[in-house]
């Protein structure tokens, strides 16, 4: 039996249990195509932590499609948890107010929070998730194409490829949220 850190969450009941980064389509997604959804991901210190926190996503957000934590551990004590939520232009303002409510349970400002896109970090404002996130389907999709093509030169040149989200058989994506991936 799963153990909780309390039965719902209260007042700063996750302060010191959440570090102020996530990562923005890191990992594929599990309730759907990657050009349709986009994935946070969260690291807690512990899995009850990390479920109680998928728990407060997933009741409390109406656009929040999936939360759950990872099935492993990422590092000796530190587990992600992921949300998942349509690739649509909103998205800015919503990963916005995902942070800003979690004040409450961390004590953490929206300030203090760090966003991982494409292995780059940055200050956690709307306009910089604009700038540098595809928030249309359609638009990922033809910049992924784009993608291939150019490994395709690459690899013919030499040269390193550069490492792609393709959308990937439900199989798969079992498998790697077994394995915690």
């Amino acid at each position: 039996m799963k153990q909780y850190i309390t039965e719902g969450l209260d007042h700063m009941d996750l302060e010191g249990h959440i570090e102020p980064t996530i990562t923005i389509d890191e990992y594929a997604a599990h309730m759907g195509e990657d050009s349709e959804i986009v994935t946070l991901a969260f690291i807690v210190n512990s899995q009850a932590a990390g479920q109680d926190l998928a728990d407060w996503f997933e009741r409390g957000y109406d656009f929040v499609l999936d939360s759950e934590v990872s099935e492993g551990e990422l590092s000796p004590g530190k587990w992600l948890v992921f949300v998942e939520m349509n690739r649509r232009s909103k998205v800015p303002e919503r990963v916005i107010e995902l942070i800003s409510d979690l004040k409450t349970l961390t004590g953490l400002d929206v300030k203090e929070w760090t966003l991982k896109i494409d292995d780059e970090d940055y200050d956690a404002e709307e306009n910089i998730m604009k700038s540098k996130l595809t928030l249309s389907p359609h638009e990922y999709r033809k910049e992924k194409e784009n993608e291939e093509e150019l490994n395709e030169i690459r690899e013919a040149a030499g040269l390193q490829t550069k490492p792609i989200h393709r959308d990937q058989d439900e199989y798969i994506k079992r498998i790697k949220s077994m394995a915690g991936m």
